[in-house]
């Protein structure tokens, strides 16, 4: 079976991630064939750290070739949008990073065109595809542990020296970086069931962005109902990396392969109702907070 060609849309350090979690898998059903950014100069840098074959300038010029098969989309929060609909719109399956926009109106419209142009989309919520994530499901929906009434899940660690986190311009803070893992655990372990009410509490920055939201992530062990733990480590990176077990990564483009290959144009493991419930929770968390993007403006 061919393999599933990628093409990678930023330079920047989740892109890096992504490319070194691709090359924990077989070769022949995984390759990255090009990169694009919004300055050429780093594109081709980051295609000769990588072996990519082909650096772009430009967005658009990578939606315009025709050996891709798939797009992993890492730029800043603010382009996600934009991003995703001009591939989509090139006919090419996505793989967008978290959040998948800034706001749900995005994700509807993002996700409308989707099923209008009948291409995949998934939200790189990666957390969900963790074989660990997995067993949990297995565990919650088999009952043993019987009715679920309480998920109590925090999250948080320093990331202030990283631009997307603290600039208003960037759609920045640690709630839509950071509060997405436990609001999305949450919504895994209750089936989609809506919250009756959402209290937060957070403290804003000069630049007007949550700063501390009492806040999952890349789990490698579980404790079992009978107390047992099972263990799925990750493979070694072959290249450094930036954040904490980024090969873990492999697992969601694991999962747009077999997506693809079976026609389908969303994941049962993050559905596109599953998106846009994480996008309506964090829209009504940020309101709580005083949190406001130019983007909720339009």
């Amino acid at each position: 079976m061919a393999p599933t060609r990628w093409g990678i849309v930023s330079a920047g350090r989740i892109s890096n991630e992504f490319k070194i979690a691709l090359d924990t898998l077989p070769q022949e059903e995984h390759q990255v064939v090009a990169v694009a950014a919004r300055n050429l100069v780093s594109a081709q840098e980051f295609a000769k750290t990588h072996d990519i074959p082909r650096a772009y300038g430009s967005y658009a010029e990578l939606a315009a070739q025709q050996d891709i098969d798939a797009v992993y989309i890492g730029a800043i929060h603010t382009q996600h949008a934009p991003v995703t609909t001009m591939m989509l719109q090139a006919g090419k399956p996505v793989l967008c990073e978290k959040p998948m926009s800034v706001n749900s109106r995005e994700a509807r419209q993002m996700l409308g065109l989707a099923k209008e142009k009948n291409v995949f989309f998934m939200e790189a919520i990666w957390s969900r595809f963790f074989p660990v994530y997995l067993k949990a499901r297995e565990i919650i929906d088999s009952g043993e542990i019987g009715e679920v009434k309480l998920v109590t899940a925090c999250f948080g660690f320093p990331k202030a020296d990283e631009p997307r986190m603290k600039e208003r311009s960037q759609a920045g803070g640690s709630l839509l970086d950071l509060g997405l893992y436990p609001v999305q655990f949450a919504c895994m372990v209750f089936k989609g069931e809506e919250p009756e009410d959402i209290t937060v509490s957070g403290h804003l920055t000069e630049e007007g962005v949550d700063e501390t939201i009492p806040s999952f992530w890349s789990p490698q062990e579980l404790v079992a109902p009978d107390g047992s733990t099972l263990k799925f480590p990750l493979p070694p990176p072959g290249k450094p990396l930036n954040y904490f077990n980024s090969t873990g990564m492999r697992f969601e483009a694991m999962e747009v392969r077999r997506c693809i290959q079976e026609g389908l144009i969303e994941s049962p493991l993050v559905t596109h109702a599953n998106s846009l419930q994480i996008a309506g929770i964090l829209d009504r968390a940020r309101k709580e907070v005083g949190v406001v993007f130019d983007q909720d403006k339009e």
